[in-house]
């Protein structure tokens, strides 16, 4: 695990910006999941000026959504995939067959999972998964206690991820489920890019990357791959010891 701290989250968007086109560049097919919410949206637009630039070429790659709010999709405003639709998918002007995200309104939402998991497995896995962290330390909707040896899977929702996550509906929404990529993916990826924004994650941060390694604390997963790369601004690093 590397820790690098960035003095502001401009900063730190640029190089997360560059960085993902620098992996697209040494391979155009790469299948990359990149998380909603709000500390990466400047790292997408910033993204994006790259490939209007021609720095970078995304025709060939694949994109898997990270996670969503059972009973939602991509034309509700305050899921997790209009979000990354509207900042992301949209702007790249990418195909429908680039884009894999889940069907948080199916029927069948265990299919679901399973029809993610084989994706990212014929894939070989995933060349880069980009994520930030909860309140509580949950990585995507993996929340305290969740197994680390899970693929995709229905998660219920702590109560600290209802509150925080009515911040993206316009009213008080009722939240209960979540349908996510496990922590198993994240052993998996080839790289995992973890971007943490503000003071007020501080605390949990230095739990998890300088604490013991707990399901307690997903985001404590990062300490134990061999390629992870945990990226924070000065705001949210200031807890951390020799950073």
């Amino acid at each position: 695990m590397t820790i690098q701290k960035f003095p502001d989250h401009a900063t730190l968007s640029q190089y997360t910006a560059e960085h993902i086109a620098d992996i697209i560049n040494q391979k155009p097919d790469a299948t990359l999941c990149l998380a909603s919410g709000d500390t990466p949206i400047e790292t997408y637009h910033r993204f994006v000026e790259l490939v209007r630039a021609g720095r970078v070429d995304v025709s060939q790659c694949t994109f898997v959504g990270l996670d969503e709010w059972v009973g939602f999709g991509p034309d509700d405003f305050g899921s997790c995939s209009y979000y990354v639709f509207r900042d992301l998918f949209v702007p790249l002007a990418l195909r429908p067959d680039q884009v894999h995200i889940f069907d948080a309104k199916a029927t069948d939402l265990t299919a679901d999972c399973t029809r993610i998991d084989t994706l990212i497995q014929a894939k070989g896995g995933l060349d880069v998964l980009l994520v930030g962290m909860g309140m509580n330390g949950h990585i995507a909707l993996n929340e305290p206690g969740t197994s680390f040896t899970l693929g995709c899977h229905l998660s219920e929702l702590a109560e600290s991820t209802k509150t925080v996550g009515q911040k993206y509906f316009e009213k008080e929404t009722t939240l209960t489920q979540g349908i996510t990529l496990g922590l198993r993916h994240l052993t998996e990826a080839h790289e995992v890019i973890l971007l943490v924004s503000g003071s007020k994650k501080a605390g949990i941060l230095r739990d998890a990357l300088q604490g013991p390694v707990s399901e307690q604390i997903p985001a404590s997963i990062m300490q134990t791959h061999p390629n992870a790369q945990v990226w924070v601004d000065e705001a949210a690093g200031s807890l951390l010891a020799n950073v």
